[in-house]
């Protein structure tokens, strides 16, 4: 059974990082499942640090994002989601030339917090990075105080 309430497409979630950090550095949504949602980064020169490798900060642009963006589709209308805190191991280079994928799925699904999980995996298949995100679950009368609305979204509802 899925998670989100609302109906979610790849052009819906692509649209709603258009303009921000996410579409900058190249990151692409691929996939929705019914509890999981699977974004990439490239590792090139918008991604990389100076050795060729893909930034740790990038990993974790790409994780906060996931979770981010997975938490905003699992609360109930009115409900805004923050972040309270993301952690991350790096355990393998993403190499210049290649495509690093990410799949978050929620470890907790709670009134006031969500926690997810990120894993980010190279085109072998391999872990790169394995994250956690913290997500503050906002109800509608804080909600307000986080000033999201649609034309913060860019528009897009």
């Amino acid at each position: 059974m899925a998670i989100w309430t609302e109906p979610l497409t790849l052009d819906k979630l692509n649209a709603w990082n258009q303009g921000c950090a996410v579409s900058h550095l190249g990151i692409e949504f691929t996939e929705i499942g019914d509890d999981f949602l699977r974004a990439r980064v490239p590792v090139d020169a918008r991604t990389k640090q100076p050795y060729g490798l893909l930034h740790g900060g990038v990993s974790v642009v790409l994780a906060e994002t996931l979770g981010s963006m997975a938490a905003a589709c699992s609360i109930p209308e009115g409900y805004r989601c923050v972040g309270l805190g993301v952690t991350a191991s790096h355990v393998r280079a993403g190499r210049k030339g290649s495509w690093i994928t990410a799949t978050a799925r929620p470890t907790h699904l709670g009134r006031t917090t969500h926690v997810w999980a990120v894993e980010l995996r190279d085109e072998e298949g391999k872990l790169t990075c394995n994250c956690s995100l913290t997500m503050a679950i906002l109800p509608p009368e804080a909600a307000k105080n986080a000033r999201l609305d649609a034309a913060s979204l860019g528009g897009v509802q």
